[in-house]
């Protein structure tokens, strides 16, 4: 339903040439998968004879007994839709090859033969195998097994039901191009590669980026299962590496250096890798440019057979998807990102030669934007003076933001232009006839759009260029005010999400980039998020919060990562916040916010349609220009009778 599948590398106790022993690893092996509901079971290269068995392999008697013990793991998989690849050699008129088969139900349904043998260093291969370009047919026919024709080729497509597959063994990964490469044009979503890799120092790393660089090029799922420490030591040792990837991601890796009999496990979604495919043009650009290659793969297709889907207990689901876990990546992140913010506006103002101007209001948006003004007027080598930062008191602001926004700007060298708004809006009211005492979304609108009237019309006054403070999630909900905080002349925050801006101020001012000003920061880090619009209540306190109105911005956040990244059904995000946040929401409380994300987000794409020019930051933005195209009449009642539907079902 919502395309997990469930993989487990399999590395197995080899004792090598001893085929029954190596048979019953196999087969223990697979039963303990079977008790973890994986759907792809996958083994080392030759894990039947064991990889290292060197000119044994020429032996009759070898080869007579990996057959054998093939068709015994194959009876071990009768009843079962699994799949489970697992390596062993093959012989095809009078020439030896490498072979990983790939069984399901009681059947081999294809032979994947390797391609790459090397033949440098510690390796000699060819000495013994035979390489797949020199195949010669594309059955085999092995009566031990079965009384049938099985499939073998260098690239051969598995279909099965809606998912497909490719195999490639080993050195077939380490090519300039490889076969997985033919197989993922071709479509295949998950790539298994079967493999014999010795440790030398150096090369876990080097093994590592490279099945992380062939997911992510390659864009699917990758399980990469190696030979363990039980292979022949006499010249070299094996370590055992496994790595189950996904699109540039590792989701799980065997932590021992040098590791045998064992089972690593990961749940892979195949929804992100059909999301980013059914989007990414230059995929299906490279699949026409090299069409006529393509027409070698072999197409195997059991649509009789579905491997079975997992239930998600392994699913990696962050509740910040916008933000590292780490907090050295989280830093580094947010350094980048403030450098490309400022990056940005310095070229904007290099260019009109205006001065930045923005409302300061003492929230977490318009001090971001306060200070990526004052480093690009420092990039731009200008004295700090030339940033016009405004704070406009009306009803609602308190003391508090009040004293810590005009603390921020004297901090950056500045010094704060104060105009109070009251009274132009109490003759607002006075002009379109609407009593003050009603504190409505007229009440609160009329104070968003003088504040821009007054921004603008000074911009205007005093060669400035009006820097807009709104973030990636507010757009995203149409949390600001249409004509008002909605407009600028340039955005700088537009592609940030609400939970990211947090974190960039905390980065600013651990890294004092601007000295003295790290405690107001602090301050305003602590402050409730609000646009301050009501009055304060008789402390003086904030009374009008924006997470009691709209929800939490990290559910929201997580809501906007998932919709927006991989076009996820609201079912399938609504499954994977629940793991998110179990020990932080109830189900109800999920899925009441939810609800409120998508019947905003459908109906204020008007405000997206119009938003300001703005640098895109990250992999999820709303401009109407660089990213998101939906037209602002467009109904979400099918995503709303979705949610109806788990609001049923929960």
């Amino acid at each position: 339903m919502y395309d997990f599948y469930r993989a487990a590398a399999c590395v197995p106790e080899v004792s090598v040439g001893d085929v029954e022993y190596n048979k019953e690893q196999i087969i223990d092996k697979i039963r303990e998968a079977r008790e973890y509901s994986c759907g792809i079971i996958a083994f080392p290269e030759l894990a039947v004879t064991g990889y290292t068995c060197q000119d044994l392999f020429f032996q009759k008697t070898l080869l007579d007994a990996s057959n054998k013990a093939v068709a015994d793991i194959v009876r071990e998989t009768e009843g079962y839709d699994q799949v489970v690849i697992v390596g062993a050699p093959l012989v095809i008129n009078n020439r030896l090859y490498n072979g990983a088969y790939v069984i399901v139900n009681g059947a081999v349904i294809g032979i994947t033969v390797k391609t790459m043998l090397p033949n440098y260093n510690e390796f000699y291969e060819k000495r013994w195998f035979t390489s797949a370009s020199d195949l010669d047919t594309d059955v085999a026919y092995i009566p031990v097994i079965g009384d049938y024709s099985i499939p073998v080729g260098s690239s051969i497509i598995y279909e099965i039901g809606d998912v497909k597959m490719g195999v490639e063994i080993c050195e077939d990964a380490w090519g300039p191009v490889t076969p997985s490469s033919w197989m993922a044009l071709s479509g295949a979503e998950i790539i298994v590669n079967i493999s014999a890799s010795n440790e030398v120092i150096g090369k876990r790393e080097y093994r590592r980026e490279l099945i992380k660089h062939l997911s992510a090029a390659n864009i699917c799922d990758y399980i990469y299962v190696s030979a363990g420490c039980d292979e022949s030591t006499q010249d070299v040792i094996f370590s055992g590496q496994s790595i189950i990837a996904e699109y540039g991601s590792i989701l799980n890796e065997n932590k021992d250096f040098i590791a045998g009999d064992y089972l690593l496990l990961a749940d892979m979604d195949t929804g992100r890798i059909k999301a980013d495919r059914l989007k990414n043009t230059t995929f299906v650009d490279t699949r026409r440019q090299y069409d006529s290659l393509l027409k070698d793969n072999i197409i195997v297709s059991l649509n009789d057979i579905a491997i079975p889907e997992s239930d998600g207990k392994y699913i990696s689901a962050r509740k910040h998807p916008f933000i590292p876990s780490n907090k050295t990546k989280r830093v580094k992140r947010c350094n980048d990102i403030f450098d490309m913010q400022v990056g940005g506006l310095a070229k904007r103002l290099r260019l009109t030669g205006s001065r930045p101007v923005v409302g300061v209001s003492g929230g977490m948006d318009s001090t971001l934007a306060l200070l990526v003004c004052a480093r690009a007027l420092r990039l731009l080598g200008r004295p700090a003076e030339d940033l016009i930062a405004i704070t406009m008191p009306a009803f609602g602001t308190s003391d508090r933001t009040y004293n810590n926004s005009l603390e921020l700007i004297r901090s950056l060298g500045a010094e704060p232009v104060i105009i109070d708004i009251k009274d132009a809006c109490l003759q607002h009211f006075k002009d379109i006839g609407h009593d003050p005492e009603v504190k409505d979304v007229t009440y609160e609108n009329t104070q968003a759009r003088e504040r821009t009237q007054v921004l603008m019309d000074y911009a205007n006054a005093h060669n400035g260029l009006v820097v807009g403070t709104g973030d990636l999630s507010e757009l995203a909900l149409g949390w600001c005010t249409y004509n008002g905080d909605h407009m600028a002349m340039y955005g700088v925050n537009g592609s940030i999400p609400k939970t990211l801006v947090r974190w960039m101020i905390d980065s600013v001012a651990e890294n004092n980039i601007f000295p003295g000003s790290e405690a107001v920061l602090r301050d305003i880090l602590a402050t409730p998020i609000s646009p301050e619009l009501l009055p304060p209540d008789e402390k003086g306190e904030i009374t009008q919060k924006t997470e009691d109105n709209v929800g939490p911005y990290e559910l929201h956040d997580f809501f906007l990562y998932y919709a927006m990244r991989f076009g996820f059904t609201p079912s399938k995000i609504f499954f994977l916040a629940k793991k998110a946040f179990a020990e932080d929401y109830s189900t109800e409380e999920i899925l009441k916010w939810m609800k409120m994300f998508y019947r905003r987000f459908f109906s204020q794409q008007f405000k997206r349609s119009c938003m300001p020019d703005g640098v895109k930051v990250g992999t999820v933005s709303l401009s109407p220009r660089g990213d998101w195209r939906m037209p602002s009449d467009a109904a979400g009642y099918i995503w709303m009778k979705e949610l109806e539907s788990l609001n049923e079902s929960e």
